[in-house]
């Protein structure tokens, strides 16, 4: 029996092209960069190309944001991205620089940061500093890093709150990701204080690595690879004694559903419903009824919500805006869908720097506009692009509503007030 390549057909489904190009229009990144060229070329038609000859393969792929903008304007349900990004890991020649790997090892790199976490964030402020990175490494000179935790969620997890989730009879599992493990691990203590708001306790996946995301735009598949077999089998592991497993950052979790098995071809489809956005899942328990939840009363923001591409791709934006919107003290504005450019390790690239802030730049403009107290977001890396380039804070929509909720009059509606809670959320 002939391949699919003998054949000139793709594994992904290029043949539904209809041409009409209204992915070029919805791509953030033919607009500021001439060298792209645009995702129904480099996607669909560069495909019919490549399956007969790879010497087609046009090195400026490198510029796709992988945002997935293409792919959710596409009317034929074209797998765009996954074209695209399937092609720049099996033709270019070029593998992955001293830069790159050091940017995709986040759970090597993190480790070793948190050690040292006060010297780490000092000297990556300094300029003398970045600009070494900007000549030896092509780490932009202009980008600031997100600053390390010195202690790890995990190890915090360990220490505070492993004994008291254990006592909870309805449990969820939690994909806390590298930034909550390593940057931010409040962000995982506000998911902890929710969830035990509600009567659910939380377990940590048994030796989570990180989902993948970066190794993946950095072509390093055979790590990437690793990675997704064992979150696979420790995802497993939690569906098989009954839970949900819950994240609380929107790449992280659509590279578990979406990529594990477009890009890396993992088998997750046992597993695959059973992961979700931390929101999504509080929201269906509000909506089915299951849960009562209660805000505090001199709770008073103006908050705006900026859509990540990932999100958007997922379709859940609607359950984070939805809870926000559920909080009588806040004044809401949803901002335009437009990507902020920073996707993930692209935007601290010198090469791809200019055209990352030059995507973002309506959405900084907007943000600024808007007057807003802070902007929520299910993403980390937006929300580092949007501090970076507007000054104004973001957080993670579990973390406004950990900052809102009347913890103690919420578990008394929900008749949980006797179960344990943790001293530090």
């Amino acid at each position: 029996m002939m391949t699919l390549q003998q054949q000139n057909i793709s594994d992904n489904n290029f043949e539904s092209c209809i041409k009409c190009t209204i992915c070029t229009v919805y791509c953030p990144v033919t607009a500021v960069n001439p060298d792209y060229p645009g995702p129904k070329q480099a996607g669909p038609d560069g495909e019919r190309y490549r399956l007969k000859k790879p010497l087609f393969y046009d090195e400026a792929l490198k510029y796709c944001l992988n945002c997935k903008r293409c792919e959710v304007a596409c009317p034929n349900d074209v797998k765009i991205g996954d074209i695209i990004q399937s092609a720049r890991i099996k033709y270019s020649a070029h593998g992955p620089s001293l830069r790159d790997t050091m940017l995709a090892n986040t759970d090597f790199m993190g480790n070793i940061a948190t050690r040292m976490a006060p010297l780490v964030n000092f000297t990556l402020k300094l300029k003398p500093v970045k600009l070494i990175m900007d000549k030896v490494l092509k780490i932009d000179d202009h980008r600031t890093f997100p600053k390390y935790s010195s202690e790890r969620f995990e190890s915090w997890y360990g220490k505070k709150a492993s004994e008291v989730e254990k006592q909870y009879p309805k449990q969820v599992s939690y994909f806390h990701g590298c930034y909550v493990n390593y940057n931010y691990p409040q962000l995982g203590k506000d998911l902890l204080k929710v969830m035990n708001a509600v009567g659910y306790g939380v377990r940590l996946l048994d030796k989570e690595r990180c989902c993948g995301v970066a190794k993946i735009a950095n072509k390093c598949i055979d790590e990437a690879i690793r990675d997704g077999n064992n979150n696979i089998r420790a995802i497993s592991e939690a569906v098989e004694r009954g839970d949900e497993v819950l994240a609380t950052s929107s790449t992280c979790c659509f590279t578990l559903r979406d990529e594990y098995e477009h890009i890396l071809h993992l088998n997750n489809r046992g597993i695959r419903d059973h992961i979700m956005l931390g929101t999504l899942f509080l929201f269906n328990l509000i909506d089915n009824g299951d849960v009562k939840i209660a805000f505090r009363k001199d709770y008073r923001k103006r908050i705006a919500y900026h859509t990540p591409c990932h999100m958007e791709k997922l379709g859940w934006t609607v359950f984070s805006t939805s809870l926000i919107r559920m909080i009588p003290g806040v004044e809401f504005i949803m901002l335009d869908s437009h990507c902020c450019g920073i996707a993930g390790t692209y935007g601290f690239k010198k090469e791809n720097y200019a055209y990352s802030q030059a995507i973002g730049e309506p959405l900084f403009r907007q943000i600024k506009e808007t007057g807003c107290d802070f902007v929520a977001s299910d993403c980390e890396t937006c929300k580092w692009q949007i501090e970076m380039s507007t000054g104004v804070s973001v957080l993670n929509p579990i973390s406004v509503i950990a900052d809102a909720i009347d913890f103690e009059e919420t578990r008394r509606l929900n008749g949980i007030s006797g179960l344990p809670v943790v001293e530090e959320y």
